[in-house]
């Protein structure tokens, strides 16, 4: 993210309604690059909004405002969860 912008208070945004998405144990870590840029930097975060999954090699990130959520979940391999899960 990118301090309080529009663009990034409509990435946290999205970025809320993803996480009703995510396998349980998922952890997800907001870098804001105003405020700490030597840990963006050395997430390879070039661009904001950027969503990051370091869990695979190279990792796999996607820049935007996450508003395709369908988009978003189908490049992540993220199935939808089902009512109640």
């Amino acid at each position: 993210m990118a301090g309080d912008s529009a663009g990034a208070r409509r990435a946290r945004e999205n970025l809320q309604r993803l996480r009703t998405h995510l396998p349980a144990g998922s952890a997800v870590e907001v870098v804001d690059v105003l405020v700490e840029p030597g840990l963006a930097e050395a997430a390879g975060i070039l661009a904001t909004p950027t969503l990051s999954d370091d869990g695979h090699d190279p990792p796999r990130r996607i820049v935007g405002d996450l508003s395709d959520l369908d988009r978003v979940m189908d490049f992540f391999g993220l199935a939808p969860r089902e009512a109640g899960e």
